[in-house]
């Protein structure tokens, strides 16, 4: 055993050498690659200086660069701009197909592509010439427009898709308008103009709107592959105007009747509107002295007068039947309603009435019973709107409006339930920050 120590020593000796030596090594090699830091590992014994280099060069065969046609389809999609027309839609999809542009411009068929709605996708499949194979459109409605080509003839077709309904919470203020606050806070126009309906019993829109007026509003919307396609209902909202807050909460009950109503119960919907328009501006009020503008002279004005353009769409302020509907000296086309008890309103200066509308016609608050005109005496185009109780014209804009009833006792307790949770809503967005457009 002792003879065979020094060799044994002798071993451990090199093998610590070798691993100093590799340690070395990896120590180098573990340094970051900066500049030309490295370690490479060389044999033992190997020679460096007499390394023979030969250049060797040899010819590969290339494979033949064939240029083939590609027979491939692909789907391109755009969303609608403001101001788009179809010709400048097919072009963005790199549509070059001639027929199609005739065909959408007379098929009857397409007409819901003539209706382009800004915000909403068209998806096409084109080939790589751009000629048109297949076309498809949600509009408004929960059907999806096709028109597919089909042994060079193009064919259209109406196909249910399927939606999901989303409850979104927007808030907005006014700097200027409704509209240009609901823009801001990017609220469809269809739920601008429910709001306005809502609160139209007690907020008069054309004239009661101040700077800084805001509003917080829970709609609903319909949505499919996560595109918006279609508004739904307001179901509640905080409007307020010159400090004053209005709150609405809709309820439907078991027997079908839905409305709108405070957290309270009180319903908000009034016997009458406020204004027969949606969106308009008084041109002159109910007084008992102005100058006649064609007449001119000084007489009574027993009415408020709203401009609109030609053509905007007037409501019947309140349930009832018609009693007049035709030409009526100066006030041109008119219709004349009887209400409940002692009420009755008066339309003029219409440029026409509502399809079937006639003597006896039942209508309902809220219907269009005709379009803004120019017809009678009147300068320009305007509706004439009077508020008669027991025949004697009253203002409008200033009389106390009887309310509708309130909700049934029987279906109180499922109404605070539901309203409990759409106040809490309302709450959460009440101290944020709004939209606002100057």
């Amino acid at each position: 055993m002792q003879n065979n120590k020094p060799a044994i020593l002798a071993q451990n000796t090199a093998a610590q050498e070798r691993k100093i030596n590799l340690r070395w090594l990896v120590g180098l090699s573990s340094l970051p690659l900066f500049g030309i830091v490295a370690a490479f590992g060389i044999a033992p014994g190997t020679e460096t200086q007499k390394v023979a280099v030969q250049t060797v060069i040899e010819s590969l065969e290339l494979p033949t660069n064939t240029q083939t046609a590609s027979s491939g389809t692909y789907w391109r999609e755009e969303k609608i701009q403001r101001g788009d027309t179809m010709s400048s839609l097919l072009e963005r999809l790199d549509v070059s197909d001639g027929d199609i542009a005739e065909f959408l411009h007379s098929s009857k068929n397409a007409k819901g592509l003539r209706q382009l709605i800004p915000g909403r996708s068209v998806r096409a499949r084109t080939t790589d010439n751009g000629e048109l194979l297949s076309l498809r459109y949600i509009s408004g409605s929960e059907n999806m427009l096709t028109v597919d080509k089909e042994n060079g003839i193009f064919r259209t077709s109406d196909q249910s898709v399927p939606m999901e309904k989303r409850t979104l919470m927007k808030s907005g203020e006014i700097r200027s308008s409704l509209f240009a606050a609901t823009d801001a806070a990017n609220i469809p126009d269809n739920i601008a103009t429910q709001l306005a309906d809502v609160f139209s019993s007690d907020i008069d829109f054309h004239q009661d709107l101040r700077k800084g007026d805001h509003f917080t509003v829970v709609y609903e919307m319909q949505y499919n592959k996560g595109e918006p396609v279609k508004t739904g209902r307001v179901v509640a909202a905080e409007f307020v105007n010159q400090g004053k807050i209005y709150h609405a909460i809709y309820f439907q009950d078991r027997e079908g009747r839905g409305g709108y109503y405070t957290p309270d119960g009180k319903n908000l919907r009034k016997a009458f509107l406020r204004s027969p328009l949606e969106f308009s501006r008084v041109t002159s009020g109910f007084t008992n002295a102005r100058y006649h503008p064609i007449l001119k002279e000084w007489r009574a004005h027993k009415g408020i007068d709203y401009g609109a353009p030609i053509g905007t769409r007037v409501k019947s302020t309140a349930d009832g039947t018609v009693e007049f509907a035709g030409k009526s000296g100066g006030y041109g086309n008119m219709i004349a309603l009887k209400h409940q008890g002692q009420y009755s309103t008066v339309y003029g200066h219409l440029s026409g009435f509502a399809k079937g509308l006639h003597k006896g016609s039942k209508v309902s608050q809220g219907d269009v019973i005709g379009f803004v005109g120019q017809t009678g005496l009147a300068t320009g185009p305007h509706l004439h709107y009077e508020f008669k109780v027991a025949g004697v014209q009253r203002n409008p804009l200033s009389i106390a409006l009887p309310t509708a009833f309130p909700i049934a006792a029987q279906f109180k307790p499922e109404f605070e339930k539901q309203a409990k949770l759409l106040a809490a809503r309302l709450e959460l967005l009440r101290n944020t920050n709004l939209a606002a457009l100057d």
